[in-house]
């Protein structure tokens, strides 16, 4: 996999998440979460199942309601903003297990990225994703749901990208997909920032979200543990130990 090259990003943050605290119910899954992402970066969540790190791209998204804390986005408050605000405002989110709409055709799936857009030509968006995901045109009469795992997450991610976003989030995209597939999906997440892209990336597979990344939080049970550049964590012990399989 091509090693990740540094780029030039703004010094004011497109995203600002300042103490959000989440609950469901009486359990408290955030704990002050705060992280800052600039424009241009690839910024990586890991750490452990139930870590809280796909609540933390809900409450940014708006899907999770924060009882506290904000969330800045391009310079405005989005903390209370209803998901589909706010991917009319340039948030969009490929979510965990992809979630694609089985018995619609790919083009469908993708027309449904874009629903914030009606009424514009979606053209040279379809032309645009499809020449990320050449397979998604060849099937693109074809129902989600007769895809396979690794077609249905570039399905996904197609999706998103539909919605024109500033901010794109993905969450676990190499998730139960063959080392093939997860090797050819890194590259694209790294062609689609090199095209101008910011991502927020949540990936269990610790090692390559950190080598394609910019910079990194470890999260532990609702809480930022630990920041740092990608490197940085690539060579940390405790890093190295709890997420990296190294003894």
């Amino acid at each position: 996999m091509a090693e990740r090259e540094e780029s030039s990003m703004s010094e004011a943050p497109l995203l600002l998440v300042d103490d959000i605290h989440v609950y469901y119910g009486n359990i408290h899954a955030l704990k002050g979460v705060s992280l800052e992402i600039k424009r241009g970066e690839i910024v990586t969540l890991i750490g452990a199942n139930g870590a809280g790190k796909s609540t933390t791209l809900n409450s940014i998204s708006g899907l999770v309601r924060p009882r506290s804390g904000s969330i800045h986005y391009d310079g405005r408050e989005i903390t209370n903003v209803p998901a589909h605000k706010t991917v009319t405002l340039g948030v969009s989110q490929s979510p965990e297990g992809r979630k694609i709409f089985p018995r619609m055709s790919v083009r469908e799936n993708l027309e449904m990225g874009a629903f914030s857009r009606s009424g514009q030509n979606l053209k040279a968006d379809f032309e645009r994703t499809y020449d990320l995901f050449p397979v998604l045109r060849e099937r693109r009469n074809q129902p989600g749901g007769t895809l396979s795992g690794g077609e249905q997450q570039m399905l996904a991610m197609g999706r998103a990208l539909m919605a024109q976003p500033k901010l794109l989030m993905l969450d676990e995209p190499s998730m139960g997909l063959a080392p093939m597939l997860v090797e050819k999906i890194f590259e694209i997440i790294q062609e689609i920032n090199e095209q101008g892209m910011t991502i927020l990336l949540v990936e269990q597979n610790a090692n390559v979200a950190l080598e394609i990344s910019h910079r990194g939080y470890v999260m532990e049970t609702g809480t930022i543990a630990l920041t740092a550049d990608s490197r940085e964590l690539l060579s940390n012990p405790q890093v190295q130990e709890a997420y990296l399989g190294a003894a």
